[in-house]
This record gives structure tokens, sequence and C-alpha cells, in this order.
């Protein structure tokens, strides 16, 4: 879902409806003609009606999210995210961010651990809330929305980690830290763009998690960031929608 002026609407449309068959020949399951044209409702009334449908959700072996208006008694082993999305991306019920977390819940089972992590396009904080929540050490959340910044910052206050997640608009090239782990939940031509600046993110050692990717991309692209001199650890496709994928990469270590 996205929102353009009323006034160019219809060539919007078009111009979507253009992009989803490209992506259809390219072998995802979209169909252009499910792209429609709406008018939006007053923000109050389009959040109050969405939060109907946002429940308490379990994410992976461990990652329960919890909507802050819902509640939930946790287990012992259970990593609870209370979350208040706003109008940022990032409940952690698309596939594009489970297949992160699912990633990172393969990398706390294997006892790995990251003493810092960047997550740039961070959105409502939900990755790197979840990397703070299971590691400690410290959370850096890049986005260029406002809104999202926001959104990061009022969730890490719920979740009582606002002291080692900072959330910042400087660009990727701009930070010029080096992180062990490093998560970039966008699209496939932004991570095309961000190739040089995220491998120069990710520390000796350091692990890379990509995603926002459409499964006939994502080889390609993996192959591009190996060209870039990371080694590729795998490549799957998200658990509850395999239109999606995630990439998982390896800096060298020096």
């Amino acid at each position: 879902m996205f929102w353009v002026p009323l006034a160019e609407g219809e060539e919007v449309l078009a111009q979507a409806r253009a992009a989803v068959a490209r992506w259809s020949e390219g072998g995802a399951a979209v169909d252009p003609l499910r792209v429609r044209l709406a008018t939006a409702m007053p923000e109050q009334e389009w959040r109050d009606a969405w939060k109907r449908h946002f429940k308490v959700t379990r994410i992976t072996r461990q990652v329960v999210v919890v909507p802050s208006w819902e509640q939930h008694q946790p287990a012992a082993d259970e990593l609870v995210i209370e979350l208040d999305p706003g109008m940022a991306f990032g409940t952690g019920t698309h596939a594009t961010t489970r297949a992160v977390l699912e990633e990172m819940q393969a990398l706390a089972d294997a006892g790995q651990a990251f003493s810092s992590v960047l997550d740039v396009g961070a959105g409502t904080g939900i990755l790197a809330i979840a990397a703070v929540k299971w590691w400690g050490g410290h959370a850096v959340a890049i986005d260029n929305d406002p809104v999202a910044l926001a959104a990061c910052l009022d969730n890490a206050a719920k979740n009582q980690v606002a002291g080692r997640l900072e959330a910042t608009k400087l660009s990727l090239a701009e930070d010029a830290g080096r992180y062990p782990l490093v998560l970039a939940n966008i699209q496939a031509h932004v991570l095309r763009e961000l190739r040089v600046a995220l491998c120069a993110a990710v520390a000796p050692g350091g692990t890379l998690i990509l995603s926002g990717i459409l499964t006939p991309q994502a080889q390609a692209l993996a192959e591009e960031y190996v060209a870039s001199g990371l080694r590729l650890l795998r490549v799957r496709a998200a658990s509850d929608d395999p239109q999606w994928t995630a990439v998982v990469l390896e800096q060298p270590a020096a």
C-alpha cells in the first residue's frame, strides 16, 4: 500500500500495474489486475481499522510480537517485542521481516552473539530491538523517514532498550562504522544501490542479512554481493511466503 496525490492516481496506477506485470513475467506470484486505486480514509480511522487485525503473533521459535494494545503472558524462553507501528513499516508479520527474524533466530540458535548491530531501513525498529533483546550490546537503526524514526524510538522505549538503540537519519555512508551484524530489509533495487556501502559496513568475519527481495531476483543479487568480496552462506525463501527470499552473506575475516 502506498499513497499518491489524487490527481496523479490514474497515472501511478498504470505505472504500478506495469511494474507488477514485469514481476509476474519474472516468475513472482503477483497479479497486476489486483493493483487497485482507492480513496484514502482519514488517518485515525485507518489506524483504528487495521488495529483490529494486528494481534499477538509468534514470528519465530522465540520471537513474539505483541501490539501495544494487546496483553500477553510470556513463556520463559520467549523474546517479546512490544510494538506500535504507527505509520511505519514493520509489524513483523510481513514475509520479508519474518525472513530476517528467522535468520536471526538461526544465528541465536547456533550460539552466535553480536556486540553491535546495524539495521538499515529500520522502519518500526523491530529488527534492531530484537537484536538488542537477544544479544544486548548496541544497535544503530537508520531510516530516511522521520515517521519511522519516531516510531523506532517510541518502540525502543516501550521495550526498555532506548539506552542501547540509536535511531538516526544519517545515511549509510555518513555512519561509516563497521558492525558484526548488518540487517537490510529494503527493496532489491535499493540493495543494489547500497551494495558498496553495505559491504563496507560489515566488520571482518561479520554477517549481512538482506531481505525485501523477490525470489526470482535473489540469486543474481547475491552474486553481485559475492563479486564485491562477501561469501554467500545461503539464499532462503521465507517460510510463510516463498515469493520473498532472504540472502545471508559473510565478510571474510581479516
